[in-house]
């Protein structure tokens, strides 16, 4: 098990967790929340940017990667309860979203979209608001896996009745 991906700016924050199997590399990563300010989102954006370079190169080394966490980034409108209300706020934004994008370019598949294509599935609602019995949710929280393990990939699931935080568990079920 490694802790970070070799970037002190990145590293200090306790970010990510790399393990390294037979089969993949599994990343655990609590991607930064761009909400607070401006200097922030840059954070965020250029933690992304470095996390992709890290996966890439792991990926041209002939390893097969997955990544799981939150993202802190809601990808599509069926992704978030209010997509037009949350146009401008950061974890919808054009360019955080344009990320996960240029993921899904570069060979990873958002696993619980392979399986359930459907609205209303969200990993995370707002406690003040009780948004969570109301399921006014955003899906912030994946499984990325590379394409190239697509066949072993059997289920991708949500635990919305897992209750104790704000989020909700996330799983996948692969088969070698």
């Amino acid at each position: 098990m490694e802790t970070g991906f070799g970037i002190d700016q990145f590293d200090e924050e306790g970010r990510v967790l790399m393990a390294e199997y037979p089969d993949f590399v599994l990343f655990n990563v609590y991607f930064p929340n761009g909400k607070m300010n401006s200097d922030r989102l840059n954070y965020k954006l250029e933690f992304y940017e470095a996390f992709l370079k890290k996966i890439d190169a792991l990926k041209a080394k002939g390893k097969k990667i997955i990544f799981c966490g939150d993202v802190n980034t809601a990808h599509k409108p069926i992704d978030l309860a209010r997509p037009e209300a949350n146009s401008t706020i950061s974890g919808f934004l054009p360019i955080e979203r344009a990320w996960i994008d240029r993921v899904v370019e570069h060979g990873y598949l958002d696993s619980l979209r392979e399986f359930h294509p459907e609205a209303g599935l969200y990993t995370w609602w707002d406690l003040k608001t009780g948004a969570r019995a109301r399921n006014v949710g955003w899906r912030i929280d994946y499984f990325f896996v590379q394409s190239a393990l697509k066949k072993h990939l059997t289920s991708a699931t949500l635990l919305p009745e897992v209750t104790g935080s704000d989020h909700c568990p996330v799983a996948i079920t692969l088969h070698f």
